[in-house]
């Protein structure tokens, strides 16, 4: 057995690409999509935020998703860009432990927050003149906080819970950030009990939410069957397809990630599919359920109107 280390002591993030061409296009593609992603994201708490015809429960909660993808991929983009760039790939425990923190903490906040969206658009699809009864401002306030709650106090039982045990004298971790089935395997004791404890949280804070979005997504493709309209079928089709898309990435990684037994982990695999849910879903999630709103590319044209309108009076 390795000696331990002090609770002082850096990690080493080995990154998700080596130093080389191949490495330098796929480092500057991610920078790319994180820019856009941080664009995206920003540009929709903005709307929803100034556009008084959005201040519904709907585009509230819409606006939470985008804070949540905000801090998410800034949560890790960032840290791997500067050790891409600058060479220093350590992270001091105390950071590591934050980063962890942050990162479950905003992951279980959305796997929640995408499913208080689902009884949203069930409860538009299928109730609509209930709607102001069945999703007032209170139910919403109180499923957002919920969201952000439960992932909190998720995320900081499991890094607490990981950063205690002793960790051996090779402290390099194999991927781009800090996440906690790495940690788990650097651990000099035995790991097995919170193993079992992990995968038990991550079967309830991952499925149940999911369980509940596929309910809600199947009543609402029940309605939609029954309307009459041709037009009003497909656009619900498309709308539909196009979340349970983003949804099924997110869930779908998070899920490989976190409920594989341990004998079917690899590190390459886990990194290049960590890289989808917390690279690429924050910038789908602007595209698929702002850009593809006509309400929100209605308030978009408008503002952009305004603007047009305020240069041609300063010129």
């Amino acid at each position: 057995m390795e000696n331990y280390n002090q609770t002082s002591t850096d990690f080493i993030l080995l990154g998700l690409f080596p130093p080389s061409r191949t490495g330098l296009f796929l480092f500057s593609l991610i920078v790319l999509i994180f820019l856009m992603a941080l664009f995206g994201n920003l540009s929709t708490i903005l709307l929803i935020f100034l556009d008084t015809h959005l201040h519904t429960p709907m585009y509230f909660l819409l606006s939470q998703l985008s804070l949540m993808d905000l801090n998410y991929i800034s949560t890790v983009v960032p840290k791997m860009a500067s050790d891409f760039l600058f060479g220093n790939k350590s992270i001091s425990f105390i950071g590591c432990g934050v980063q962890s923190f942050l990162f479950l903490t905003l992951a279980i906040a959305e796997c929640f927050l995408l499913a208080a969206m689902s009884y949203d658009r069930y409860v538009a699809v299928c109730h609509p003149l209930r709607y102001p009864v069945l999703m007032g401002w209170q139910l919403c306030l109180r499923m957002t906080l919920g969201s952000w709650f439960l992932g909190a106090a998720d995320g900081l039982m499991q890094a607490a819970a990981t950063l205690s045990f002793p960790f051996c004298s090779t402290h390099e971790i194999d991927h781009f950030f800090c996440e906690a089935p790495m940690l788990v395997r650097l651990a000099c004791a035995d790991t097995s009990v919170f193993e079992n404890i992990m995968y038990i949280c991550c079967v309830l804070m991952l499925l149940v939410p999911f369980s509940l979005i596929l309910t809600s997504y199947s009543f609402i493709l029940s309605a939609v069957l029954q309307m009459r309209s041709r037009e009003a079928r497909q656009k619900a089709f498309a709308t539909c397809s196009s979340h349970l898309a983003v949804v099924g990435l997110f869930y779908g990684a998070a899920i490989f990630i976190y409920m594989r037994p341990k004998s079917y982990r690899s590190a390459n695999h886990d990194k290049v599919v960590s890289a989808f849910y917390t690279i690429f879903t924050p910038l789908l999630n602007p595209l698929i359920y702002s850009l593809r709103n006509s309400e929100v590319k209605g308030a978009l044209k408008r503002w952009w109107g305004k603007c047009a309108n305020l240069k041609c009076q300063q010129t």
